[in-house]
């Protein structure tokens, strides 16, 4: 077992996460399935609708979200992403430009998907995803690749503040 902070295992964490595995692993099932069940005509609609739902960063971050080491530069739209670990959970925060629906929706439904999830959950996240939702075609190579290094960015940001591998 990979040891978590302050040394202790993943296998002797409160049963309280174990059950949140499975609600973070339902969530991104419940969301590839309900773009899965649009016509392949709306699956951009369901995304711009994700896009308004991106939570504001918490004012307590907002001083430090712009900073430049929280900006994703693979990413030709600028993402300014926080990634926290307390309470054997992740917590992700983000900034994403309005006038940027595609990715700005793709992150929404990363953080609604991973919000609260354990380092493993965020570190699984599938190099398939956009494939899953049925978005690679829609959106394209460039946005493709930024969102994909989103994503890395993201896992990298986990193995760095819950100190996995």
């Amino acid at each position: 077992m990979a040891p978590g902070r302050n040394g202790e295992t993943w296998s002797a964490l409160p049963s309280r996460v174990n059950r949140n595995l499975s609600l973070q692993m339902n969530r991104i099932s419940e969301i590839i399935e309900e773009f899965q069940s649009v016509d392949d005509d709306f699956k951009l609609e369901l995304l711009l609708d994700y896009a308004d739902k991106l939570p504001p960063v918490p004012r307590n971050y907002s001083a430090i979200i712009d900073q430049e080491n929280n900006l994703v530069s693979e990413c030709q739209t600028p993402v300014h992403l926080i990634v926290e670990y307390t309470d054997h959970q992740v917590r992700i925060y983000a900034e994403v430009p309005p006038e940027s629906p595609t990715v700005r929706g793709m992150v929404s439904i990363l953080i609604e998907a991973y919000n609260g999830a354990t380092p493993e959950e965020v570190l699984d996240i599938p190099t398939t995803l956009l494939q899953k939702l049925g978005l690679a075609e829609k959106i394209g190579a460039l946005r493709s690749r930024g969102i994909g290094a989103i994503i890395q960015r993201l896992k990298n940001e986990v193995r760095k503040v819950a100190s996995v591998s």
